[in-house]
């Protein structure tokens, strides 16, 4: 046994070697765990070995088999262990000599688990041939402290958690772990910091470059980065934030030699500095409850059903007050607040929003920052007085429309008849019976044409009324008679009907053509040229506007997507452009080109009729949200200006052909004349000015005016209301 524990002792002397110098690359930060299970292998290699210690307490985890083969197989070594042990330190030893390998020197095969899920057992793992490695016998506390006192070996032993068995460190591993712990190589023959590099910089030129690689186009163009960075230190110097190292060391210097840590605060302020602080205006005060938010408010302070409902139709901006006084019996029935969490988030805002310092006010008269318009008795004419009044209808007018020259006019109503009316004398010249309710009425604009078109239910029927020039009427029935025979168009459900010569439609009501849609028409509108017309239809999605022909009798549909709910449509006074109003927006078309040319945006909830400018570049839009929007195209694609003169809904707008005017009707019963005046330099915009506000119509079924057209000659304007009755003011 001791040839046997001197062979051990001679073998694991030269494995730490091995191991040292195959961690020359190992990392300052091993703990003293890891460096003990590094050299866990090199256990009795050290030439003050403590001979106390028996070989049954070294090797007491060892099998008597085991003992045995390890004694034959060390037994065939070089030197004996007088000669190993009296080697000298500084003598290297080949480390190829003897197979001193991790995996064959491993005595425990449980391979790289944690130990200690063997403190339970009485083993600690199994050898080679399988067989149980008994944990060595371990004394208790005392026993350590006896060893701690007694052997001065005891700072350089660790404890093999393969093989739980005590190894004592050589010199040479403990310094090659004092060198590791120091940041240094493992080994001390390496020396890092003098080597000898070759130099890629010289002073001599060389032939060859190192690089032939072409240079990059950032080395021709000045720097985007350098350039921002120089910017931001140019910008820093002059704030004065960027010192020079002298300012710094100076400011150091007066800094150190204060000996008094108090100053005054205000020492560098200015007197209008210090102005300032009387200048300040306190955060608002919350405006104390009333009466009216009581719990239990007297009568009075407690709405009736007109003024709640006049409350709910009012904007939020403009009421009074932004609750409803409620009556309870006691403060038990008060429910909680729902609007709490909005006022508390309003008042947040009043602090952070509010005031911190009184504005320097300029003594300006405030008279001169309204504009200077000019007088209404300088913008005349315009209408001002109520001549006439048409009476005949039993419902509502719903539309009214001028034929070319001024002297006859023709009314749609919800009583089922088209009516024919004399101009300058209000006399009804014919009455014609229709199925179902007018929704629309539209006199060709074409001088050379007396034609008529009715929207009656699905329906588009073409009137000639027969008044006026007998040979304009005859004119138009041979252009009807010349056109095409109708087409079917594919993917449109309009049909073309002809009203045969010998009917009593024909004779009696001169009805002469009749167009038959998918859904009901609900407005009306002719091309200048008095050719084409266009339908808009209610509901219909992709087809709610519809273009027809009348020399060739043909229907197209202009759209292939649906582009919202179509309110109305107009055509361009002069050129080929459609618009196309929708709930919010006013699409122009170029119908050439095929093409959407301009997006006007209103900013209104829902427009509800539409007039353009005879020029073409301005129009107008009446909505329900009580707003009139006048656009300036040339200008920009949102309201040039917005009229808030009516109170209720906006029912219809025009403008007229000839004179600076246009009006608006609206269901407050007031119809507001404006003076618009557009002028030829680009550089100045339109003149607005209103006029005028006439009152006539009866409020019916909440209803008042509903469409006004001015004359195309004359500056007058005729209304139609709910009261049944049309109204020519002049």
């Amino acid at each position: 046994m001791a040839t046997l524990a001197i062979s051990k002792k001679r073998q694991r002397e030269q494995h730490p070697v091995h191991s040292v110098q195959g961690t020359e690359h190992s990392s300052e930060s091993r703990s003293c765990k890891e460096e003990d299970t590094l050299f866990s292998s090199s256990a009795l290699a050290d030439s003050d070995y403590d001979s106390t210690d028996s070989e049954s307490s070294q090797f007491s985890g060892l099998s008597e088999d085991d003992s045995e083969e390890e004694s034959e197989t060390y037994s065939d070594t070089e030197h004996t262990p007088e000669e190993f042990q009296n080697q000298p330190s500084d003598i290297k030893i080949n480390e190829y000599e003897y197979d001193s390998s991790d995996e064959e020197d491993i005595r425990n095969t449980v391979g790289n688990i944690p130990m200690h899920w063997y403190d339970d057992y009485p083993h600690i793992g199994y050898d080679l041939s399988g067989k149980k490695i008994l944990k060595p016998q371990t004394g208790d506390e005392l026993d350590h402290l006896i060893e701690q006192s007694e052997n001065p070996d005891y700072w350089r032993t660790v404890k093999d958690p393969q093989t739980g068995q005590n190894i004592v460190l050589s010199r040479e591993d403990c310094a090659v772990i004092q060198r590791i712990k120091s940041g240094k190589y493992a080994d001390k023959d390496v020396n890092a910091f003098n080597i000898d590099w070759p130099s890629s910089f010289e002073s001599e030129v060389e032939i060859h470059p190192l690089s032939n690689r072409p240079e990059d186009k950032r080395s021709f163009i000045p720097s985007k980065w350098e350039r921002l960075k120089v910017g931001k230190m140019v910008h820093s110097m002059k704030m004065g934030w960027m010192k020079t190292p002298s300012q710094r060391k100076k400011e150091l210097e007066e800094k150190n030699d204060e000996d008094d840590h108090y100053y005054d605060l205000w020492s560098n302020e200015d007197e209008n500095d210090r102005s300032r602080l009387k200048m300040h205006i306190p955060a608002p005060k919350i405006t104390l409850p009333g009466h009216a938010e009581s719990y239990n408010p007297p009568p009075e302070y407690l709405f009736s059903k007109e003024e709640r409902s006049k409350w709910q139709e009012t904007d939020k901006e403009d009421r009074r007050q932004d609750f409803v006084p409620h009556k309870y019996s006691s403060m038990r029935a008060i429910p909680a607040f729902k609007n709490f969490m909005n006022e508390r988030f309003a008042r947040c805002l009043d602090l952070y929003l509010c005031p911190r310092q009184q504005k320097m006010r300029m003594n300006v008269n405030p008279e001169d920052l309204i504009p200077k318009l000019p007088q209404p008795k300088d913008l005349q004419p315009f209408p001002t007085t109520e001549a006439i009044v048409y009476t005949g209808h039993k419902d509502l007018v719903r539309k009214i429309s001028l034929d070319p020259l001024g002297q006859w006019m023709v009314s749609g109503s919800d009583d089922k008849t088209v009516k024919f009316w004399e101009l300058h004398t209000g006399r009804c010249m014919k009455t014609l019976d229709f199925d179902d309710k007018v929704k629309s009425v539209a006199w060709c604009p074409n001088a050379n044409i007396s034609l008529v078109a009715v929207a009656v239910g699905n329906h588009v029927i073409l009137v000639n009324p027969g008044l006026g020039d007998k040979l304009i009427v005859t004119k138009t029935d041979e252009l009807l008679a010349e056109s095409s025979p109708p087409e079917q168009e594919k993917g449109l459900v309009t049909t073309w009907s002809e009203y045969t010569s010998d009917s009593q439609e024909f004779t009696e009501s001169n009805l002469r053509l009749k167009v038959t849609h998918s859904k009901s028409v609900s407005q009306i509108s002719w091309h200048a040229k008095g050719d084409y017309f266009a339908a808009t239809l209610s509901g219909a999605g992709n087809q709610s506007v519809i273009i027809h022909q009348l020399s060739k009798r043909r229907s197209q549909c202009p759209f292939s997507k649906p582009k919202g709910l179509v309110q109305c449509t107009l055509f361009h006074p002069n050129k080929p452009f459609l618009f196309v109003a929708t709930q919010r927006y006013i699409r122009v078309y170029n119908l050439l080109k095929q093409e959407l040319s301009r997006k006007l945006q209103a900013n209104c909830k829902w427009i509800s009729s539409m007039a353009i400018h005879p020029g073409g570049d301005n129009v107008i839009t009446g909505s329900y949200d009580c707003r009139l929007h006048w656009f300036d195209m040339d200008l920009s694609t949102k309201p040039y200006q917005t009229l808030k003169h009516q109170k209720k809904a906006i029912r219809s707008v025009d403008i007229h052909k000839k004179y600076p005017l246009f009006a608006s009707t609206s269901d407050d019963g007031s119809v507001v004349v404006c003076h618009g005046m557009v002028y030829n330099d680009l550089m100045q915009n339109p003149l607005i000015v209103p006029v005028k506000v006439l009152r006539g119509h009866v409020t019916t079924n909440g209803l008042n005016a509903i469409d006004c057209v001015f004359h195309p000659n004359q500056p007058w304007l005729l209304t139609s209301g709910a009261d049944s009755t049309i109204r020519l003011f002049s």
